[in-house]
C-alpha cells in the first residue's frame, strides 16, 4: 500500500457539514486491491486479537461485532484502515467515531476519511493505521502501545488545557464560534467586531494592572492587608541576611516560595530549622531571585474561584499522598495509586499521575523515609508540599459549605485586586466558619486560575465554572457572530462578491471580503493573491473591525481543507459549469456540484440559498437543502421560474430591461440594466446574471431596494473594482478588453458580448491551461475561432505537466473545429503577444486578451494607454 496524500479538513466539507474535523487520506492499495480480508490467511483472527475492543464497531451491520463480521466475509483494506485509525485514537483517550471509505474512479485508489479531535494526532493515526494493517497482513509483531503513547504525547503537546478547553466547550454549547490563535491557549470567541479573546483563564476584559498586582505577591499582600483582609505575616528575601531577619521576626515554622512562581514550583513548607530554611531559599531562587518567606499556617489548602465578582466555586485541595497498608513500599503504593483510571498522562483525566521528584524525596527525607519504606496501615504519606492537581493532588468541592462572611470576603478580594477571573488561595481549618474566627488567612490571589479542580473534583459536585465566564463575555443579547454571505460557482464568483461587498458597504457596514485577487477590509487591499480558501476566510473573521463578511469560496479550498467558517447567513451559487474537471476526483458536473453545494448546505436554517434557476445542477441542489431557497433567472418565462412565481416564492429575474425581484406575481423593479455600469449598457449578459445574484442576496438579507439600486448604479467596473473582469481600455483608434475567462462557459459569455461589438477586426489572445481536459481546451479554442478574425496563441505559463507544443496543437484543433477561416500566429510570451497586438492594431480594431494572469496584462495595456495620453497632451 502507498499513502498518496493526507489532508486535515477543519471546516464543513464534502464528507460532512456538521463533522468539521476530518482526516482524508488518499490511499493506493496496489496489489491488495485484489486481496480483500477474507483472502488473507489469519487476518481476521490477528485483528481481533490485537483489537478486542473493536467488537463495539457496528459498521453497516448496525450491531456489536458488525465490523468483525465484515472482515470475515471480506472487505477492502481501506475500510479496515479507517476503523483502525478510529480505534487507536479511542485507545489513546480520544473518542471519535465517524468514518467513510470510498473508492475513487481510479481502480485501487481510495479516499479513507475519519474524524479526529486533535489534528496532529489524526495525521499520526492515519500513518499508524497503515503500518498496523501491513503488520496484520504479514503476521508480524507491532508495538501498538508505543503508538498509543505517542498519540497521547502529541495530544498533550497540542491540545487546549482543561481550563481553556472548558470555556471553548461552553461557548460551542451556546453556538458561539471559536478560532484558536496560534498553537498556545490564546483563543478568539465570536467573529469580527463581536469577538472576545482569552488565554487560559485571562480574558480580554481582565485588567492588566490587576494581573500585575496578582503576579506581585508582595504588592498583593500589602493591598489586602490595607483592606483588612487576613494575610500571613512575612517578607521578601533575596539573601541569607534577609532570611535571618525574617525568621527572627516571625519565627518558625515558615514557608518559602518564589515571588514569581506558579503551580507550587520552588515551594517548601513547614520549615522548622535554619538548615532547611537555607536549603529552601536556594531551591526557591531557582525560579525567582526574590523569595517570599511567611509564617506557616496550619490547616487545609482551599481554592476559591470568583468570576465577574461573584463566587462560583470552592475546593479543598489535598496534596498527592498515599495511605499505607502495612505491606507495600511507598513506591509500590504510588504505582497502585497511578492505576486509578481517574489518573492519566498530563491533563487527559480528572487526576494526574503522581511522579517522584525532588519535592517528594525531600518530604520523605524529613520524615526519615525513602520510596522503599513500608508505611504502617492507615498512615498517610504526603508526597508533595503543595496541593496542585498538576502534581497529583486531589480536590474536594466545598462550595455549598462556605460561610456567607467568607463568600463576602472572597468577592471583596476580587474587587480589591481588580480581577474578573480570580483564584484565591486560603489556608484554614475550614470554610464553614469566618476566617477571623478560625485563624485562617489568604495565601495568594491568582490571575488565570486553573478550573480543573472545580470542573471535575475527586469528591463532591462538579461545577461548570466556564459558564459564568461566557456569561460575562457574552451577556444576554450580545451577538457573537457577524453576517456572512458566501459566494461560490464556476464563473462570476469574484464579480458577485465585489458587488455584494459594495452594496453592504453602502449600507453602512464595515465589510471584509475575499476574492481570487486578494483580501480586502473596507476596500483596502490587505493581502494580494488568490484568497478564496479557508485561511483567507478566517483572516476576515479574525479582524476586529469587520462587521459584515462577504466570502468568495472556491472549489480548491473546500477540497483541500474544508470551509473557513461553520455556517453562513446567505450562500450564493452563481452557476455550475465545466471547469477543473478531471482533477481531485472531480470528473463531471455532478461531482463539481457536490463540492459547490457545501457552501449552501452550510447556510443556517432560517438563512437563504441563492441559486441560478437557469442551471440544472443548481435546481437539483435546491431540492436537497434544509434552508430557505430562492432562485434568479435571465428569463421570467422560464417554466421553472413561472412555477415558483405561481407558488408565491421569491425570485429575481431579468425582464423588459430591468433587474426585478418577484414575490409571487408582484414585481419590484430594482433598476434598469442600462443604468448599471457593470452590465456594459446591458450588452454583457453574464454580468446581468451576476447582478441578479447579488441583488437577490442583498434583498433577502433585508437591504432596501432603493439602496440596492443606488449601489448597482455606483459600482463602476474597471481595474480598481473588477480587475480582469470585462476591463475595457479605449485607445484613440482601437479598444482592448481584458477578461479572466478560462473555460468554455466563460468564453461563451465573451462571445455573446462581442456579438454586440462593431469592429473592423476582432483579435483574440488566448492560451490553454495544462491541467484542463483536452476537450475543454479544444472547446475554448473552437469558441475563439467563432468570435475572432485573428488569434494570437501564447503559451508560456500554466503548462502543468504538459509541453507547450501539446497545448498549442489542441488549440489549433479547436480553431479548426470552428468552421471559420481564422488567421493565427504563435507568440509564446503574453507580454510580447499583447505588445504585438497593440502595435499592429488598425483603425476600429477590438483586441480581446483572455488572460489567466490578469495583473500582467492590465499593467502592459495601461502602460500603452498612459503613453498615448501623454503624447496627446504633448
Amino acid at each position: 500500500m502507498k499513502i498518496l496524500k493526507i489532508q486535515a479538513l477543519k471546516g464543513p466539507n464534502i464528507w460532512s457539514i456538521s463533522r468539521k474535523k476530518l482526516i482524508q487520506m488518499r490511499l493506493d492499495l496496489e496489489e491488495l486491491e485484489d486481496y480483500p480480508t477474507d483472502k488473507i490467511d489469519g487476518f481476521s483472527e490477528r485483528m481481533e486479537t490485537m483489537f478486542p475492543s473493536m467488537y463495539e464497531h457496528r459498521c453497516s451491520e448496525g450491531e456489536p461485532g458488525g465490523f468483525f463480521s465484515r472482515v470475515k466475509r471480506g472487505t477492502w483494506m481501506g475500510h479496515v484502515i479507517e476503523h483502525i485509525a478510529l480505534e487507536i485514537q479511542t485507545l489513546a483517550g480520544m473518542e471519535t467515531g465517524f468514518g467513510r471509505t470510498r473508492e475513487t474512479k481510479t481502480s485501487g485508489i481510495y479516499n479513507v476519511v475519519f474524524s479526529y479531535t486533535e489534528e496532529n494526532v489524526g495525521l499520526f493515526a492515519a500513518e499508524s493505521a497503515v503500518r498496523i494493517a501491513e503488520a496484520l497482513i504479514k503476521g508480524t509483531d507491532y508495538d501498538l502501545e508505543a503508538d498509543i503513547q505517542r498519540m497521547k504525547e502529541i495530544r498533550e503537546r497540542d491540545r487546549l488545557g482543561p481550563s481553556t478547553g472548558s470555556i471553548v466547550e461552553e461557548a460551542v454549547s451556546r453556538d458561539i464560534p471559536w478560532i484558536r490563535l496560534g498553537n498556545n491557549s490564546l483563543v478568539q470567541l465570536g467573529y469580527g467586531i463581536n469577538q472576545m479573546r482569552f488565554q487560559a483563564t485571562i480574558t480580554c476584559k481582565t485588567s492588566n494592572i490587576a494581573v500585575d498586582i496578582a503576579c506581585n505577591k508582595e504588592e498583593t499582600k500589602r493591598l489586602l492587608h490595607l483592606a483588612s483582609v487576613p494575610v500571613a505575616s512575612g517578607s521578601i528575601c533575596v539573601d541569607l541576611e534577609d532570611l535571618e531577619n525574617t525568621v527572627a521576626k516571625i519565627g518558625y515554622p515558615i514557608v518559602l516560595k518564589p515571588l514569581d512562581g506558579n503551580h507550587g514550583k520552588g515551594a517548601s513548607i513547614n520549615i522548622t530549622n535554619w538548615e532547611d530554611a537555607v536549603e529552601g531559599l536556594a531551591y526557591a531562587q531557582k525560579y525567582s531571585r526574590r523569595v517570599i518567606v511567611e509564617r506557616f499556617i496550619s490547616g487545609f489548602d482551599f481554592r476559591v474561584l470568583v468570576i465577574d465578582n461573584k463566587l462560583v466555586a470552592a475546593a479543598k485541595r489535598v496534596p498527592a499522598h498515599v495511605i499505607g497498608n502495612g505491606k507495600s513500599t511507598i513506591q509500590e503504593l504510588i504505582d497502585i495509586a497511578n492505576l486509578d483510571p481517574r489518573r492519566g498522562y498530563g491533563h487527559e483525566n480528572v487526576l494526574t499521575q503522581i511522579d517522584v521528584d525532588r519535592d517528594t524525596l525531600d518530604l520523605l527525607k524529613k520524615a526519615n523515609m525513602t520510596t522503599e519504606t513500608i508505611p504502617n496501615s492507615g498512615e498517610i504519606i504526603y508526597l508533595k508540599s503543595t496541593a496542585n492537581l498538576s502534581t497529583g493532588g486531589t480536590s474536594v468541592d466545598v462550595t455549598d459549605m462556605m460561610h456567607p462572611e467568607n463568600i463576602f470576603l472572597a468577592e471583596r478580594i476580587s474587587r480589591v485586586i481588580g480581577l474578573d477571573v480570580c483564584g484565591i488561595d486560603i489556608m484554614a481549618e475550614n470554610l464553614t466558619q469566618p476566617l477571623k474566627e478560625n485563624g485562617g488567612c489568604i495565601l495568594e490571589v491568582n490571575a488565570a486560575p486553573g478550573f480543573r479542580m472545580h470542573l471535575a473534583p475527586s469528591e463532591g459536585l462538579p461545577r461548570n465554572v466556564a459558564a459564568p465566564v461566557i456569561d460575562m463575555l457574552y451577556p444576554p443579547g450580545k451577538p457573537s457572530r457577524i453576517p456572512i454571505i458566501a459566494v461560490t460557482g464556476t464563473n462570476g464568483k469574484t464579480t458577485t462578491t465585489r458587488l455584494l461587498a459594495h452594496i453592504v458597504k453602502n449600507n453602512g457596514f464595515k465589510v471584509g471580503f475575499t476574492t481570487s485577487d486578494g483580501i480586502y477590509i473596507q476596500n483596502h487591499l490587505m493581502e494580494k493573491g488568490d484568497t478564496t480558501g479557508p485561511i483567507s476566510a478566517e483572516y476576515i473573521l479574525k479582524d476586529p473591525t469587520v462587521e459584515f463578511a462577504v466570502l468568495e469560496t472556491a472549489r480548491g479550498g473546500i477540497l483541500r481543507s474544508g470551509m473557513g467558517f461553520s455556517r453562513c447567513d446567505i450562500g450564493v451559487i452563481t452557476n455550475i459549469q465545466e471547469d477543473h474537471l478531471g482533477l481531485n476526483d472531480i470528473h463531471d458536473l455532478k461531482d463539481l456540484a457536490r463540492v459547490k453545494s457545501t457552501v449552501v448546505e452550510s447556510v443556517k436554517k432560517d438563512g437563504w440559498a441563492v441559486l441560478n434557476g437557469d442551471d440544472p445542477q443548481c435546481i437539483e441542489i435546491g431540492t436537497k437543502l434544509k434552508c430557505n431557497v430562492a432562485y434568479f433567472s435571465m428569463d421570467e418565462d422560464q417554466p421553472f421560474i413561472k412555477k415558483l412565481s405561481k407558488e408565491g416564492k421569491i425570485v429575481a429575474v431579468y425582464e423588459n430591461g430591468f433587474i426585478t425581484v418577484k414575490k409571487g406575481e408582484w414585481k419590484i423593479r430594482v433598476e434598469r440594466v442600462t443604468h448599471i455600469p457593470l452590465t456594459l449598457n446591458g450588452k454583457a449578459k453574464f454580468m446581468i446574471a451576476n447582478v441578479l445574484a447579488a441583488t437577490l442576496a442583498s434583498y433577502l438579507w433585508g437591504f432596501k431596494t432603493e439602496d440596492i439600486s443606488l449601489s448597482l448604479q455606483t459600482f463602476i467596473p474597471g481595474v480598481a473594482q473588477t480587475p480582469g473582469r470585462m476591463n475595457i481600455f479605449e485607445f484613440k483608434k482601437f479598444k482592448v478588453l481584458i477578461d479572466f475567462a478560462h473555460n468554455p462557459s466563460g468564453y461563451l459569455g465573451i462571445e455573446d458580448y462581442l456579438s454586440t461589438v462593431e469592429a473592423n477586426k476582432k483579435i483574440g489572445i488566448i492560451a490553454g491551461v495544462g491541467d484542463r481536459r483536452d476537450e475543454d481546451i479544444r472547446e475554448c479554442a473552437k469558441i475563439a475561432g467563432r468570435m475572432f478574425n485573428h488569434i494570437i496563441i501564447r503559451q508560456e505559463k500554466h503548462l502543468r505537466g504538459r509541453s507547450e507544443q501539446e497545448l498549442i496543437d489542441l488549440i489549433l484543433e479547436g480553431i479548426a473545429l470552428s468552421g471559420n477561416e481564422v488567421t493565427y500566429e504563435i507568440i509564446s510570451k503574453e507580454v510580447d503577444a499583447i505588445k504585438h497586438a497593440i502595435n499592429s492594431a488598425e483603425e476600429n480594431t477590438f483586441i480581446t486578451a483572455l488572460s489567466d494572469v490578469v495583473t500582467n496584462a492590465i499593467d502592459i495595456v495601461q502602460h500603452y494607454l498612459d503613453k498615448e495620453n501623454e503624447e496627446g497632451l504633448a
